[in-house]
């Protein structure tokens, strides 16, 4: 297939988590033989911080704005067997608008922020996603699955909600022969709303086993936070680190965001990174958690700071092992890029099969 994706960033992670998604997803498209273009608006926050300016496995065009992207890009979208829109791009509901009526193949809305979007659009403060623009979609592919999916459909007329889970390569992630350095780590840019689990889960943990190292890593975290003095804070880590990062912890946490945890089925691209660097993962409670990863056997689960404390003390290295093994496992099986391209796919066929079968003329009934 020809495909135009219209997204956030590819160039940068910079406090960009579409970035690794988008990189996953698009590698592995390309690697069953598709040819990607992706569209990304020039920003001066991304212009200053490119970490992959120019992808081998895909064409990358900046535009400066929806005039330059009309005026240059109408052919390419035209003549896409699938054109696919993103959350959050910079005036997203003309973007979407102009996509959905120049494309002749495939068009989606592809929502990496699923549960931001609902919210946004019940108060209706989305700027870039509309009630009306939901509907042009062919499918709407949601970082959301479980009920969502129905809800998008029956409250907001999607007319496929599909479940287009975040992933990872397990080229780049993978287990490593190292000695770990820190107990227990975190990765994650600040956010308000997890920094209370945060605190509770890792901080007051880390005070309590002040002979143990700990580590977070992300960035725009306030000045005014007080780290324990066994905590490391690195603002930053490039994807091309994130697996050393993984490997080099005994332990590395998880914690789900407020508006995903109420939502449920909303699993964080760093459950699927982690677990395929063999590193065990402790996990804030979610629901449908269990449809990733099986509590106890694949992932262990904290309410508080008494649950990993126990955690940490208590699973000796062969458990902990042995559930990172049944964690990558189940990754490998299931939860990898080339997994979400192939799905990808089938809902691309989904839509052209039934469009195909609505064009077909009626054969007239034979007469005895």
């Amino acid at each position: 297939m020809k495909i135009v994706i219209l997204g956030l960033s590819i160039t940068s992670s910079w406090g960009n988590g579409h970035a690794t998604t988008y990189r996953a997803l698009v590698r592995a498209l390309h690697h069953r033989g598709h040819e990607v273009q992706f569209l990304e608006r020039n920003l001066s926050w991304y212009a200053d911080n490119r970490d992959m300016p120019r992808p081998d496995f895909c064409t990358v065009k900046l535009y400066a704005s929806v005039r330059d992207l009309i005026r240059r890009f109408s052919g390419a979208v035209a003549g896409a067997d699938l054109v696919m829109v993103g959350s959050f791009v910079p005036d997203g509901i003309a973007v979407g608008e102009w996509a959905t009526e120049t494309a002749t193949g495939t068009t989606a809305f592809y929502d990496i922020d699923t549960p931001v979007t609902l919210t946004k659009l019940q108060a209706g403060s989305c700027d870039y996603l509309s009630p009306d623009l939901v509907q042009r979609f062919d499918l709407y592919l949601s970082f959301t699955g479980g009920p969502v999916l129905d809800r998008l459909e029956r409250a907001f007329f999607a007319r496929r909600a599909r479940a287009l889970y975040c992933s990872v390569d397990p080229a780049l992630y993978r287990p490593a022969r190292s000695t770990p350095r820190w107990e227990l780590g975190y990765m994650g840019t600040y956010s308000a709303d997890r920094q209370p689990k945060l605190e509770s889960l890792l901080f007051d943990t880390a005070q309590r086993l002040r002979d143990r190292r700990f580590v977070v890593a992300g960035a725009q975290y306030p000045c005014e936070i007080a780290w324990p003095t066994n905590v490391k804070h690195i603002e930053h880590l490039a994807p091309d680190r994130h697996a050393a990062f993984y490997n080099a912890q005994r332990f590395t946490l998880n914690i789900t965001r407020a508006d995903m945890t109420e939502l449920g089925w909303s699993p964080s691209v760093r459950l699927f990174e982690a677990a395929a660097c063999g590193t065990p993962i402790i996990s804030d409670l979610w629901g449908g958690i269990e449809s990733f990863f099986r509590p106890d056997s694949e992932i262990f689960l904290a309410r508080s700071a008494d649950d990993v404390e126990r955690i940490l003390r208590c699973t000796g290295d062969a458990e902990r092992r042995k559930t990172a093994a049944a964690a990558r496992k189940r990754v490998l099986n299931a939860h990898t890029a080339l997994h979400r391209a192939i799905l990808l796919e089938r809902y691309v066929h989904e839509v052209t099969t039934s469009s195909r079968a609505r064009s077909r003329p009626r054969q007239a009934a034979s007469v005895a």
